[in-house]
């Protein structure tokens, strides 16, 4: 009998401490969220790659000035000059280009959205031709010793007006939003562009008497060149395909400032009408905003 109320007993308390038992909760330690983003919180970074371009070379307002002394057996007998502003239209160009760039980004503190700044370069390379561009002018001379002013009319003849866009170069600050394996951003900065117009063959014509006369003589090449300020806005999106490897693709529109290209040049005709020399100056200007659109994807690496 005493045997059987020590087994009740032991059978008792093991009952209870399995209740109680299963009335503790056992936690495991909480770990910190894992790292699942492979946009880095900063980093500097290089890139090439190509870029799709449409180059819009602008209205072309041209102004030409031409001066003229005419002599007879060395002696002056009349001086003139003729003026007149033109208007021409380049056709636009498509063109795939080489492109780099470098920069660097930095997520702002506990946050996904970031800030950052990128310098690019792409040799767009090309050109818009006009061939046998007329630039009307008006003018009038006056034969030596006489107040008789003589009006006349004519125009300038360039056989192929070019105009060339080569190296392009962007610096643009941006912000973005990073998600787990790239970021989105938009941004807007400066450009520097340089560009050439080339007259070639130009030749200054006067109609005297119902004749058309060459007063400048020989053609003539004018050449200007200048970096020009502008401006772009892009928009782009980028993919990591590892944390230190990513894909670029941006769209850019940029502008250039006014540009205002100048060109002098001196000439000597010695075979003026009627056995005649004439030497004077050619001067003009020519001035137009240049646009470019581009598609850009750059391979870069990050540091």
């Amino acid at each position: 009998m005493r045997n059987i109320t020590m087994t009740g007993m032991l059978a008792g308390l093991v009952a209870a401490g399995a209740a109680q038992a299963a009335d503790v909760t056992v936690k495991a330690p909480r770990l910190p969220p894992a790292e699942t983003s492979w946009v880095p919180h900063s980093g500097f970074f290089v890139g090439i790659g190509g870029s799709a371009n449409t180059v819009d070379f602008g209205t072309q307002n041209v102004y030409a000035v031409g001066t003229s002394n005419v002599f007879t057996n060395g002696v002056l007998t009349s001086s003139g000059s003729a003026a007149g502003p033109a208007t021409l239209y380049p056709d636009d160009r498509a063109q795939i280009a080489f492109s780099a760039q470098g920069g660097y980004f930095s997520r702002f503190s506990g946050s996904d959205w970031l800030w950052g700044a990128k310098f690019g370069y792409s040799y767009l390379g090309t050109s818009s031709n006009i061939r046998a561009a007329l630039l009307p002018q008006v003018g009038s001379f006056t034969p030596t010793g006489t107040s008789t002013v003589v009006p006349f009319t004519g125009n300038a003849l360039v056989q192929s007006y070019q105009i060339h866009i080569d190296h392009q170069m962007t610096f643009v600050p941006f912000i973005g939003h990073a998600f787990d394996r790239g970021f989105v951003y938009l941004g807007a900065g400066p450009t520097l562009t340089r560009v050439r117009t080339d007259l070639n063959g130009l030749i200054g014509f006067a109609d005297l008497n119902g004749n058309r006369t060459d007063v400048s003589g020989a053609p003539i090449n004018l050449t200007s060149k200048s970096w020009v300020l502008g401006g772009a806005a892009m928009v782009g999106a980028t993919y990591f395909l590892d944390p230190t490897w990513f894909v670029d693709v941006n769209y850019m529109f940029a502008m250039t400032e006014n540009n205002t290209a100048n060109y002098a040049s001196p000439f000597t005709n010695p075979n003026g009408t009627g056995g005649t020399t004439n030497q004077g100056t050619m001067v003009g200007t020519a001035a137009a905003r240049t646009q470019t659109q581009a598609i850009t994807a750059t391979i870069n690496k990050l540091f």
